[in-house]
């Protein structure tokens, strides 16, 4: 007989199996009997739990993993067992180890799942006992079991809950805010842990909860899940936020109190400190609302100041900080300024916001506002220090002037005396608009093959009347700021414009008229108005030309080539001012539909004897010609610089050497008079 190599080899092993799983006690012995009989065609023998019969011919103990599960033992086969019966007899009692082994594992198994289940029921009916939820899930976060209070607290029925993912109950289940839908190993070494979190109940409603979290292990300390106690506390949260509230905001006006203004203002000063940017406080108090409230009433007075915090509040960015100190006074708070002077910018906009009249209770009523200034880090570093110091800078605004009040003033004497120039150049200039205060002057542009005048760059002045010309670096910063740079820039064009069609009209034949404009002016607005001022005046496009800073093309590209490629098709020249000052790169150049680039006078001052102006200028001019561009030098004060531009291939010049910016009736003179540079 072939020798047995694997028990799944044998016949009998399906009836080994079923004896196993299905019979006990003297059954199953008399069933291995049976087996092992009929497997070695043995009359006498069996299975055997105790010691095997001395008698036995053939024998083998059935063991497991070291543990002994009795024997077979077979006798009285004729001609006797050869080495094959004993191997299959071997093969028949490991297989039967094994079989037993699973066995007994299993009633072991069976025994604790059935005290697990009795202690399950017994903590069931424990827990249903309990008024608070409470929930039990394994370690991925799945609910294992839902009692009475969690069914009250959520709505939901235990066979509606259990076995879902504790994400359904989440307010955003996106966003876990706690570690109760899956496991963490750092929290089955730290123990329980108490949290507050929002829930979201079967209707839909988002309560607030406390949630204690354990543990929860096996017999051997293994972590297996995690046991949640929820109450709803949303009463207790609704009542702290009213008391942060009431500690924290004005009840009037919602905006923050003082208490909440220094806590504010102290965080934003440690930003600013690692920024190395500055912050501001304006200390604002009302003129005029004693009387108003004192005749109509508290009521009225009430509404007024709701109406005048909502004012300041629209006026503002949201980083900025508003609050009301008590009766009439409010504070503000600016962060990550870099230029303290934008600050009475903002003072200036909250005096304006109170021009127009307040309507109460059919009454038109007008306040006015006395404004104090302190500035970090110069006047102090902490918010109680700036507020003082902005408190007596708003008491020297109230003085100031003719004694009515009003205006604003900075705590430093020096700030002020900046403020106090920059409001009268930005008062000045919006005088300067409307009586016609502004003129232009026009440089000659040169070309420099033949000398001839080609053209002109129309440069801004103001002719104040008591100042006399003011030129633009004093007043076109502040023009910036204000935004009355727009303004001033429509007055160019329209300038630029008319004055082109009085040469048209007197014979002179066409040339490019360039005008600057300012990124503010830049929008997608431009391209019409230019249209509109071409149309209104009769003049063909190429009669102008609009010189834009490097700068600005650095911000929205895409949109400002949008905005550069209309201006184009109108036929209207474009020019690349100070080039080489920003920050030029070459891929967006080639892309920019400009006509010329225009050297900056900084590098063309030190030509030639500096040769890092000369390798500056030479390599812009070669760029430019190769991307076949023209290229204008201006500032060129002397033959040596006219002999290097030349050489080096530029186009065009304009500077001292030829003119000075002239009036346009001079101008005029040396186009009539076919004045040129000599070369």
């Amino acid at each position: 007989m072939a020798p047995i190599t694997a028990p799944e080899d044998l016949a009998c092993s399906a009836e080994l199996y079923d004896a196993v799983c299905n019979l006990e006690g003297g059954a199953l012995d008399e069933a291995l009997g049976r087996i092992v009989r009929n497997l070695l065609e043995s009359p006498q023998g069996g299975y055997f739990q105790g010691r095997l019969p001395d008698s036995a011919m053939l024998a083998e103990s059935v063991v497991h993993d070291g543990q002994s599960y009795g024997g077979y033992a077979v006798s009285g086969r004729s001609g006797g067992y050869n080495w094959g019966d004993r191997m299959r007899l071997a093969a028949l009692a490991r297989l039967t180890g094994r079989l037993l082994r699973a066995r007994v594992e299993s009633e072991r198994r069976a025994r604790e799942f059935d005290l697990i289940a009795a202690q399950l029921r017994q903590q069931a009916q424990i827990l249903d006992q309990i008024q608070e939820s409470v929930i039990t899930m394994d370690l991925a976060g799945f609910i294992a079991s839902w009692n009475k209070g969690a069914e009250r607290l959520f709505g939901y029925a235990a066979d509606e809950a259990v076995g879902r993912n504790i994400l359904f109950l989440y307010e955003d289940q996106d966003d876990p805010d706690d570690g109760s839908a899956q496991f963490d190993s750092h929290f089955l070494q730290q123990g329980s842990r108490e949290i507050e979190v929002r829930r979201r109940k079967k209707s839909g409603e988002v309560f607030w909860a406390s949630l204690s979290l354990s543990p929860l292990c096996d017999g051997v300390g293994q972590p297996v899940g995690l046991i949640g106690y929820l109450n709803d506390i949303t009463q207790r949260k609704d009542a702290e936020q009213r008391i942060h509230h009431l500690a924290y905001y004005d009840a009037l006006t919602g905006l923050p109190n003082r208490t909440l203004l220094m806590k504010l203002v102290d965080q934003g000063l440690a930003v600013a400190q690692r920024r190395q940017t500055r912050a501001s406080i304006l200390f604002v108090d009302l003129n005029r609302f004693k009387p108003i409230n004192d005749t109509l009433g508290h009521d009225a007075g009430d509404r007024l100041l709701q109406q005048i915090a909502a004012r300041f509040r629209s006026a503002l960015r949201d980083e900025d900080v508003v609050a009301r100190l008590g009766s009439d006074e409010f504070a503000i708070g600016l962060f990550d300024s870099s230029e303290p002077l934008q600050t009475s910018h903002v003072a200036q906009k909250l005096l304006n916001l109170l021009d127009a009249p307040f309507s109460i209770d059919g009454h038109e009523l007008r306040v006015g506002a006395s404004i104090g200034i302190s500035v970090y880090p110069q006047d102090g570093s902490d918010s109680a220090t700036l507020l003082r110091l902005a408190d007596i800078a708003m008491v020297r605004a109230k003085q100031g002037g003719d004694g009515s009040g009003g205006g604003y003033a900075f705590y430093s004497q020096a700030m002020n005396q900046r403020a106090l120039h920059r409001l009268g150049i930005e008062t000045g200039l919006r005088r300067a608009i409307a009586h016609d205060e502004l003129l232009l002057l026009y440089q000659p542009k040169l070309d420099l093959l033949s000398g001839a005048i080609v053209g002109a760059e129309a440069l801004l002045r103001w002719q104040h009347p008591a100042q006399g010309l003011i030129l633009p670096a004093e007043f076109i910063p502040v023009a910036e700021e204000t935004g009355l740079v727009v303004r001033v820039g429509e007055w160019v064009l329209e300038a630029a414009c008319a004055q082109a069609r009085q040469w048209q009209q007197a014979g002179i034949a066409p040339l490019r008229i360039s005008i600057n404009v300012s990124a503010r002016e830049f929008t997608s607005a431009l391209p019409e108005r230019v249209r509109d001022m071409l149309a209104r005046y009769g003049l063909a496009a190429h009669w102008l030309e609009l010189e834009i800073t490097e700068s600005m093309l650095m911000h929205g590209v895409d949109n400002i080539i949008g905005i550069m490629d209309q201006i184009s098709a109108m036929g209207v020249a474009l020019s690349l001012d100070d080039f080489g000052t920003g920050y030029s790169s070459l891929s967006y150049l080639k892309r920019f539909p400009i006509d010329s680039l225009k050297i900056d006078r900084s590098f063309i001052m030190g030509i030639p004897d500096d040769g890092n102006d000369c390798a500056i200028a030479g390599t812009i001019i070669s760029i430019a010609r190769q991307l076949k561009h023209k290229v204008i030098a201006e500032g060129v004060e002397n033959r040596e610089q006219l002999a290097f531009l030349r050489k080096a291939g530029c186009d065009e010049m304009q500077g001292y050497l030829f003119s000075q910016p002239v009036m346009a009736i001079e101008f005029e003179n040396m186009l009539r008079e076919g004045r040129r540079l000599a070369l």
